[in-house]
């Protein structure tokens, strides 16, 4: 199993920028893909952008160019850099990790982008 612990929400304005992290802990050196969820009020929770273990990245189409995923595997550490932000970038933002055919979240850092 893993464990995962967010950080870095907040509110900012439109066209701001912010910086989410992610610390893992338990069975890291298992980790197939590692990165970042959202969930908005009434919708359902969709891939953000995701690392994986051979090197590559994968991002939403909403937010190429805006958006970088990176790790520091020595820290455990997964983050996202968040620019350009709009207010429908509004969210609850979720770490998640796959390993062994199982999906782990943590319980989420909010990011709230005004007009």
């Amino acid at each position: 199993q893993v464990q995962l612990v967010e950080s870095g929400g907040g509110l900012v304005q439109a066209g701001g920028s912010l910086r989410l992290s992610c610390a893992a802990s338990g069975s890291t050196a298992s980790i197939n893909a590692i990165g970042w969820d959202r969930q908005a009020p009434g919708d359902q929770r969709d891939l953000v952008a995701r690392s994986y273990s051979a090197g590559s990245a994968t991002y939403a189409d909403s937010v190429k160019g805006r958006f970088t995923i990176s790790r520091d595997n020595a820290k455990n550490m997964v983050y996202l850099q968040m620019n350009s932000l709009k207010p429908e970038d509004t969210a609850v933002y979720y770490c998640k990790a796959s390993l062994r055919g199982s999906g782990y979240w943590g319980q989420g850092t909010q990011v709230t982008v005004s007009s």
